[in-house]
């Protein structure tokens, strides 16, 4: 879930453990004390959510989840594959397919604008139907869909945005701007058609919604001007073309009880008592690594320490909020010798990797000997088949994991817009099918501060659209 490296290093012919001297008592013990607890699970949960976690782990595809947590395991001492991630022990999991409405191998833009809005789309839409086209401005002026934020904003709730990517990224983008294209992140990337048909640009939406009380995340070139130095960087301009500096609008639409910051020391000085507003944008394009956190020279706060301080923020309103977290996981890799020859137990099928790949078979007629290759190191290009600059977005199904109020809706393979509708019906957001119209009077929505409501459903969507960069 968090911008972390996680690495899964199985040395030797088998693995570096072995476990010795289970009977089948202890197995049948653990498999009875699992049993126990799912049966206790049988009264389900239908509280209304005052509060909805919306965790998205870019890059935490099945296999990454299974590395992470043998890793876990083994850092705690054990063999690892007995380990199980916070999240796993969930109550409630299901399966989301992924496609986009033109694409069987999706892109983030358009499996955001399905699980943040409710519609499937397609590929590199941002919270638009799919009655247009990518790059058809004004087309797409007539499918406009609404995300759970919004709902969330229209239900009286507080709301927030926290990701370790440009907040403008197709991810974040869906929760609050409506574009043909995902690339159009600042005016100077809108087309002719676009400009023409009146769309804007993704930035300049952001700072329409002033009543999006957090937003942390990096992107602070999409919002100055090209004629403005970055305060972090200052050979490095922002991107934009209007000369408008969004920054300044923004803290000129929050004068009070408001908060801008973009370095950690600034994020720390942030008292979430006496703040009803915060706007961070921690580096010109996406955030560091947590493992390249503490080489930067200003400062930027964790994926936990953002969430921390936004709920922190969101909570004081009684009516409940909405909290949507994306981190994107810096992939893992493993290393298992087999025929003498090792290779990385977390395969990729193209990328960067396959460069690499290409180069050694046409220089030694096999592929890459990792004997002795860091590959717990930063700087690791994991293996690939095909030789492509970026790795590309995986098809397969990821896991949903869910807690709390109606997580038992989440029960087998769901289409992935399937996910936004469970989110509304449990918080009575929007106009279509609540919990809230189908109970019995004395409605439960008229008291949202009632103990009845004052429960948090989390939501944690895995995800297989990493990118394996090339450093």
């Amino acid at each position: 879930m968090m911008a972390t490296e996680l690495f899964l290093v199985l040395f030797a012919i088998g693995l570096p453990f072995t476990i010795h001297g289970q009977t089948a008592a202890h197995w049948n013990t653990q498999a009875l004390d699992t049993l126990m607890e799912a049966l206790d699970r049988q009264e389900l949960n239908k509280n209304i959510a005052k509060n909805v976690v919306f965790f998205l782990g870019d890059g935490m595809g099945v296999s990454t989840v299974t590395a992470a947590r043998i890793l876990k395991g083994q850092l705690e001492g054990n063999t690892g594959e007995e380990y199980f991630l916070s999240w796993e022990n969930f109550p409630h999991a299901a399966l989301s397919k992924t496609y986009n409405t033109n694409k069987q191998v999706p892109d983030s833009a358009g499996t955001a604008t399905a699980f943040f809005c409710g519609v499937k789309s397609y590929e590199g839409a941002i919270g638009v139907d799919a009655s247009g086209q990518r790059k058809d401005c004004l087309a797409s002026h007539n499918g406009h869909v609404a995300s759970i934020l919004k709902e969330a904003n229209d239900a009286g709730k507080s709301t927030g945005i926290v990701s370790t990517t440009r907040v403008t990224h197709a991810t974040p983008a869906c929760l609050y701007a409506h574009s043909p294209d995902r690339y159009w992140e600042n005016d100077a990337m809108l087309t002719p058609e676009a400009v023409t048909n009146n769309c804007s640009d993704i930035a300049s939406q952001l700072i329409a919604h002033p009543e999006i009380q957090v937003v942390l995340g990096g992107g602070r070139r999409e919002f100055l001007p090209n004629n403005i130095s970055d305060p972090e960087y200052p050979t490095m301009m922002g991107l934009r073309n209007d000369g408008r500096n969004l920054v300044n609008e923004w803290q000129s639409a929050h004068p009070r009880e408001a908060a801008y910051v973009w370095n950690k020391e600034d994020f720390d000085d942030v008292d979430p008592d006496t703040t009803e507003y915060v706007f961070g944008l921690f580096e010109p394009s996406h955030m560091q690594y947590e493992s390249d956190r503490a080489n930067d020279t200003s400062g930027e706060p964790s994926i936990a320490e953002m969430t921390e301080k936004a709920i922190q923020i969101l909570s004081k309103n009684n009516n409940g909020f909405f909290l949507a977290v994306e981190g994107v996981v810096e992939d893992p890799t493993g290393q298992v010798p087999v025929d003498g020859l090792p290779y990385t137990t977390l395969g990729y099928l193209n990328g960067p990797g396959g460069n690499l790949t290409s180069q050694s078979f046409k220089v030694n007629g096999v592929r890459p000997n990792l004997t002795g290759v860091e590959t717990n190191s930063k700087s690791f290009v994991n293996e690939a088949l095909v030789p492509l600059e970026y790795e590309t977005h995986g098809g397969e199904d990821v896991a949903i994991y869910a807690s709390g109020p109606f997580a038992h809706l989440f029960t087998s393979v769901h289409e992935q817009h399937y996910i936004a509708h469970v989110i509304r019906y449990a918080a009575c957001l929007g106009n279509g099918k609540q919990v809230c119209t189908d109970v019995a009077e004395p409605d439960p929505c008229s008291d949202m501060s009632a103990s009845k409501a004052s429960i948090t459903l989390f939501v944690l969507l895995s995800s297989i659209l990493a990118y394996t960069f090339l450093y």
